[in-house]
């Protein structure tokens, strides 16, 4: 029976170390999930890309121009090291996957997209091109009671404000800030806040139905030809 994976930083924040919590490297969609802590390095393997949430402290992206970044702000690497600097941090690589390096953050009070059940979510990462792997904030307002449902990939995150409940048909997985969830494909599972809190969670998906493809992006959309879009021109877009 699956269930939902949780997991907890050290107590201590300044015990160098980086852990692999989770390893899905076999899956259709392999990814790995690490916590890094103290002063401890990660270095970013060749042909993956990781995903970063900054929990405690701040973390310097050595592979890109010694980049901070700082609790409460996400990244996308794809080179080089991340070195933690008396904080916390998760780490999720994608493997086989070149995504597009990028820094963000804080992350907003409310999502940008209306989801289910009354929440709403944003795409801190975005897809960059159609099926790629991205990461979300998903929000949680209070009073929340989450409809039953499954993803047809694993979704890893952290619960960064608030608290609440994960259910499943078989357990209740009280989350509160900090915790490092893993909820493995197909799983049926539910989110629930109670009158007093809301609940946000980071979210990774290592795969999407969403993003531009090479014959539907805003570039080759709007140039016009007689005012046809390019779009629909086969003969003049740009072939493989």
């Amino acid at each position: 029976m699956h269930i939902v994976n949780l997991f907890k930083f050290p107590a201590s924040s300044v015990i160098p170390q980086v852990n692999l919590l989770y390893d899905e490297s076999t899956d259709i969609f392999p990814s790995k999930l690490y916590e890094l802590s103290g002063n401890a390095k990660f270095t970013v393997p060749e042909n993956s890309t990781c995903f970063l949430y900054q929990h405690q402290g701040h973390s310097v992206l050595t592979g890109h121009y010694n980049l901070p970044v700082y609790a409460g702000m996400y990244a996308c690497v794809t080179a080089g090291e991340i070195k933690a600097m008396n904080g916390q941090a998760i780490i999720i690589e994608r493997l086989n996957y070149r995504g597009m390096f990028s820094i963000g953050g804080e992350v907003e009070p409310l999502g940008r997209l209306r989801y289910i059940d009354g929440c709403t979510d944003s795409l801190l990462v975005p897809p960059v091109k159609f099926g790629d792997a991205c990461l979300n904030a998903l929000f949680f307002p209070v009073n929340t009671h989450q409809t039953p449902h499954t993803h047809p990939s694993v979704r890893i995150g952290m619960v960064i404000r608030g608290h609440g409940i994960c259910a499943t048909p078989d357990h209740q997985v009280p989350l509160v800030v900090g915790d490092i969830f893993v909820i493995p494909t197909d799983t049926i599972h539910s989110f629930h806040t109670d009158a007093n809190d809301e609940l946000v969670v980071i979210a990774y998906h290592p795969d999407t139905d969403f993003g531009a493809k090479d014959e539907d992006h805003p570039m080759i959309n709007r140039s016009l030809v007689n005012g046809v879009s390019a779009r629909f021109i086969d003969e003049i877009r740009t072939k493989a």
